[in-house]
């Protein structure tokens, strides 16, 4: 179930294969080089980009760092890559990254982005809804910043 006002997609068509794109954001070690928050990952345990394999990824905004772990749990080569954050803690998982490819209609491949909160993850529990929708904001622009950027790299 997704939290009110926590879910936004948004799409870009990139000149590119659906293979191409879905190589780059099946590479989380890359998602740094293209996001304004997020700023890396490791991988953690399974075979990397698999279904089942784990991450830790490191983000910032501003002076704030921290760290997530993650697991896969959509791998579709050409088609889907998803991952949800804490799966392990007990009122987790608390968000959902999905990435979808699908042929353009002008060639190349229109890339989706899904950010979807599942629950309240503990640091914004405590957030008005005010704060939540300037959260949610700041996430939207950044998915523009992140595809528009991804576009870029696979373009190049």
């Amino acid at each position: 179930m997704t939290v009110h006002g926590m879910q936004h997609e948004t799409s870009v068509e990139i000149a590119a294969s659906p293979q191409a794109v879905y190589d780059l954001v099946s590479d989380v070690t890359r998602m740094g080089e293209w996001s304004p928050e997020n700023v890396g990952a490791d991988w953690t345990g399974g075979t990397p980009g698999t279904e089942g394999s784990t991450f830790e990824g490191h983000n910032r905004i501003g002076e704030r760092e921290w760290s997530v772990p993650c697991t896969v749990t959509v791998a579709q080569p050409q088609e889907c890559f998803e991952w949800v954050t804490r799966p392990g803690d007990p009122e987790g998982p608390y968000v959902r990254w999905t990435y979808r490819m699908a042929p353009a209609d002008a060639g190349g491949t229109s890339l989706t982005e899904v950010w979807d909160v599942l629950s309240l993850p503990p640091t914004l529990q405590p957030l008005s809804a005010e704060q939540l929708a300037a959260r949610a904001d700041v996430v939207r622009a950044g998915m523009a910043e992140t595809l528009a950027a991804i576009k870029a790299a696979a373009e190049s």
